[in-house]
């Protein structure tokens, strides 16, 4: 269906829809979990495996330049986060990438043992800063502090201040500069979690002064599932930290295959082992529609749609209570709302082809993502989940029978 509302007339991202590929009736606000695929990808994928590895086999890591992929999709990735060229790794997972940067920060305050972060953090982040406690076994603390007590907890005994900047529920969103500022007014250090910020608001590391980031790459990224995630280590810090598990890529010279370990310089000097370049490449691919894109033009429309979702919301649907900071300065990309049969409420949107999801233990999410989503499909998408909502259609068997996956 063509826009017709108002504020699409004059949006200057309208024409990046057609760079995805979005299933006939389906509006999709789960961006913010899963990233829609961008059509150049299929292409570039069946040109890796058919051109460079068939044909060219093991020669592609030279002659396509597949050693050299990390970093450089970490410099595309950079390019969005305000991330100096040569400050970004793409590799391994978000959750190793918690453990090598958390683990890399705790090296630079040895006599310092706490680790602070907030009961907002996705909890992924806190089970691995719980578990290199626990194997590094020299006194360290996990303090868990409300997300508006962060700031105030900031003491001279913190080593490293680990948050979500955007919250994984709620979408709140913590002030990355002013929590960096209290961290190094403290003599700890800033370690960002970027899952939910990294190409859905503008991200600023480098002017922030953070020591550290992490983040993945498919959600609004939309690198795939299972994208390579990515890590941010500050130029000051690259030579003084390594990461902890000291795998050949991260050597100064791996194919002199030498007994000791000598990192690299640099921030491959945070990369472990072999590349993953299936996965690699469709993220450089996927990442091409943000070349022209100004990310403040992004902010700009995830706000407007945000803000009509959520008067959409409460003018026709009474029943839900916003979960999500009403202030859209406060909120990244994405609107909560609590309902007690949220999860049945989502199944049965689902099945209408108005695609978001939940979280345990009421609170059903919806991402916006401006590249692909026009005010008209926030309009369409409210009109279904009101009549939802009144005719109570939710209510069956089959929408409150819990997948694996929520």
């Amino acid at each position: 269906m063509q826009s017709q509302h108002p504020s699409d007339k004059n949006d200057v991202l309208r024409t990046k829809k057609d760079a995805f590929k979005i299933p006939e009736g389906v509006i999709y606000l789960d961006g913010n979990s899963l990233g829609v695929l961008p059509k150049n990808v299929p292409a570039r994928i069946a040109e890796v495996v058919e051109k460079e590895w068939g044909a060219s086999l093991i020669k592609s890591w030279n002659e396509h330049s597949w050693i050299d992929l990390p970093v450089r999709v970490g410099n595309r990735i950079g390019r969005l986060i305000g991330a100096p060229e040569g400050s970004v790794v793409a590799c391994d997972s978000t959750s190793v990438n918690v453990f090598k940067v958390l683990a890399a920060a705790l090296s630079l305050r040895p006599d310092r043992k706490v680790i602070l972060s907030d009961n907002g953090n996705f909890p992924t982040d806190l089970y691995v800063a719980s578990g290199l406690k626990d194997l590094l076994n020299s006194g360290h603390e996990l303090k868990i502090v409300d997300p508006e007590d962060v700031e105030a907890a900031i003491s001279e005994d913190v080593a490293a201040v680990l948050i979500t900047q955007v919250d994984y529920r709620t979408g709140r969103v913590h002030d990355m500069a002013g929590i960096t500022e209290k961290a190094h007014a403290a003599g700890a250090l800033a370690i960002w979690d970027l899952a939910h910020s990294a190409g859905a608001i503008p991200v600023d590391l480098e002017g922030a002064k953070a020591d550290f980031a992490i983040g993945c790459g498919y959600k609004y990224l939309n690198g795939g599932p299972g994208a390579p995630a990515f890590l941010y280590v500050a130029p000051d810090h690259q030579d003084k930290v390594t990461s902890p598990i000291t795998g050949w890529m991260g050597h100064e010279a791996p194919f002199a295959f030498d007994l000791d370990y000598r990192p690299v310089h640099g921030i491959n000097r945070m990369t472990v082992g072999t590349p993953a370049i299936l996965s690699l490449s469709s993220l450089y691919a996927a990442l091409e529609v943000f070349e022209d894109v100004d990310m403040a033009d992004i902010r700009r429309k995830s706000v407007s749609l945000s803000e009509l979702f959520i008067a959409e919301v409460e003018a026709k649907c009474p029943q839900l209570t916003l979960a999500s900071p009403r202030d859209p300065e406060a909120r990244g990309s994405q609107v909560s709302f609590r309902f007690e049969e949220g999860y049945a409420v989502m199944q049965a949107l689902i099945t209408r082809g108005v695609i978001g999801d939940f979280r345990a233990p009421d609170v059903m999410r919806f991402g916006f993502t401006p590249l692909y989503l026009s005010h008209q499909d926030i309009v369409d998408a409210v009109s279904v989940l009101a009549d939802i909502l009144a005719t109570e259609s939710w209510n069956r068997p089959e929408y409150k029978t819990r997948a694996k996956v929520t």
